[in-house]
C-alpha cells in the first residue's frame, strides 16, 4: 500500500497571511465619502440643501461601517430588515420634528 502525501502540508508556527482587503476597500469609500463632505462644506454655501447632502452622506458612512465591520451584510435578509426599517422610520420621525420645530419658531418669532 503506497503512503499518500497530505496536500495541504502544515508547518508548525506557520501563519496565515490575514485578508485585509475588505479593509482599505472600506477606507478608501469613507475617505471618498468624507473627501466630498468636505469639497462641499467649501464649495456651497450654508443651506438647507447642504444640509440635507451631509445627512444623506453620513448616513452612507454609516452604512459602509455597519456593513462591513459589524457584518451585517452578511445576515439574513429578515434581520436587515429588520434593523433598517426601525432605523428609516426614526431617522423619518427627526425629520419630521425638526421641520415642525422650525415652523413653530418661525410662528411664534
Amino acid at each position: 500500500m503506497a503512503q499518500h502525501a497530505p496536500q495541504h502540508p502544515t508547518h508548525v508556527g506557520e501563519i496565515p497571511k490575514p485578508n485585509t482587503a475588505w479593509i482599505w476597500k472600506t477606507f478608501w469609500v469613507i475617505t471618498a465619502i468624507t473627501a466630498l463632505e468636505f469639497a462641499i462644506a467649501f464649495v456651497m454655501p450654508a443651506s438647507t440643501l447642504r444640509n440635507s447632502i451631509f445627512i444623506i452622506l453620513t448616513i452612507c458612512k454609516a452604512f459602509f461601517i455597519v456593513a462591513e465591520f459589524m457584518h451585517l451584510k452578511h445576515e439574513t435578509k429578515g434581520l436587515i430588515w429588520t434593523i433598517l426599517i426601525p432605523m428609516s422610520l426614526l431617522i423619518w420621525l427627526l425629520v419630521a420634528l425638526i421641520t415642525e420645530g422650525n415652523a413653530i419658531h418661525k410662528a411664534i418669532f
